[in-house]
């Protein structure tokens, strides 16, 4: 399978099999590194992370691996992971590698974002999640107990390497995690995306054409917007009530189920305010249940309790909450308030209570 790369961005990002073994091909600046840090967790490390230390050398590199999970993504983390680092006695000359999921590509984004005042990172997505979205747009960051990704910054990568390979030992459900932000993808840009993605056959998925067209969508708005803005804020469909019911559960229900959920009642607010043409409900609705994402609140959540976490989102302006709410399948309302619409309380606690 040959390698496919998309260049809408400042940096390349390459899509295809067996690709962490030439690293050093896709991303030059490795061979001239004095010092190359591989950041993944207990998961991932065993393994990939020999494939890049075979190829980078062991005697240049340094493994620095750290818990699974959501709820490491903190800051005690990110000063562990920078103590490791400082102690190795990397300087400026080095170069991070984030191995792993989206958890890791934050975390690791903000090390490299901060350490030494900024050093490169090269993107090494190995969820569907990841490759799809996460590892995409350069924004970086640690979670707080106030919220999601509150405490970070923009720092794009070097390089992006997305090895279908390391999709190969998903599970099923961690496969379904990343088709949410897929789906999300098609609604805010490619209705034909989406319904391809609605109806593809899991038992012979296409996973270069999925990750390449994605990553199309969400490098065009990235390339036109760097900062969100504006339009990059049409990427975050779906996390206003998403990144609320994440921290609620505290993170024990996966980003992209959660993302699914946020999707559909965000599209029944817009319904609710005559932005959005109601067919998409239902179609949301069909392609979520086809692959067992959920599709109404957890048992333990009220539609209160959701709408007061939404309070301290990072879309919130002068203490109201901005949604980016779909105008169709395929494209978004709100061009003329910046893609950011103010949704009251009542409202929301609305969609929230539909069964």
């Amino acid at each position: 399978m040959s390698t496919a790369t998309c260049r809408l961005l400042p940096y390349p990002v390459h899509v295809g099999r067996g690709l962490l073994q030439t690293v050093q091909d896709l991303v030059p600046e490795l061979r001239v590194a004095h010092r190359i840090a591989i950041i993944t967790d207990d998961n991932i490390g065993p393994r990939y992370a020999r494939r890049l230390t075979d190829a980078l050398g062991d005697d240049r590199t340094v493994v620095v691996s750290v818990a699974p999970g959501e709820m490491y993504k903190t800051r005690e983390t990110w000063a562990r992971i920078t103590d490791v680092l400082l102690n190795a006695r990397l300087g400026r000359d080095s170069i991070v590698i984030a191995l792993g999921g989206g958890v890791i590509g934050d975390l690791a984004g903000f090390v490299a974002s901060t350490f030494m005042r900024g050093i490169p990172i090269v993107q090494a997505p190995t969820t569907l999640l990841a490759m799809v979205d996460a590892s995409i747009g350069g924004k970086t960051g640690v979670d707080t107990d106030q919220g999601k990704n509150l405490v970070g910054s923009f720092h794009p990568p070097l390089a992006v390497i997305s090895d279908l390979e390391t999709l190969d030992s998903l599970p099923p459900p961690e496969l379904v995690n990343g088709l949410a932000e897929a789906l999300k993808h098609g609604v805010v840009a490619d209705a034909e995306y989406f319904d391809a993605v609605a109806n593809m056959d899991l038992d012979a998925p296409d996973w270069r054409a999925l990750v390449f067209r994605s990553v199309e969508i969400k490098a065009g708005v990235v390339a036109a917007d760097e900062r969100e803005a504006g339009l990059r804020k049409v990427l975050n469909y779906g996390h206003t009530i998403g990144h609320a019911v994440e921290r609620l559960m505290e993170f024990t229900v996966p980003h992209g189920a959660c993302i699914a959920y946020g999707m559909l009642v965000e599209a029944r607010i817009g319904v609710a305010l005559g932005l959005s043409e109601p067919p998409l409900v239902p179609a949301l609705l069909s392609a979520l249940e086809r692959f067992g994402l959920p599709t109404s609140r957890p048992a333990p959540l009220t539609a209160e309790s959701i709408v007061d976490a939404t309070a301290g989102d990072k879309k919130s302006r002068g203490g109201t909450v901005e949604y980016a709410l779909p105008a169709r399948c395929g494209a978004m309302s709100g061009e003329d308030r910046g893609y950011g619409t103010a949704v009251s309380r009542a409202v929301a606690v609305a969609a929230l209570q539909i069964p």
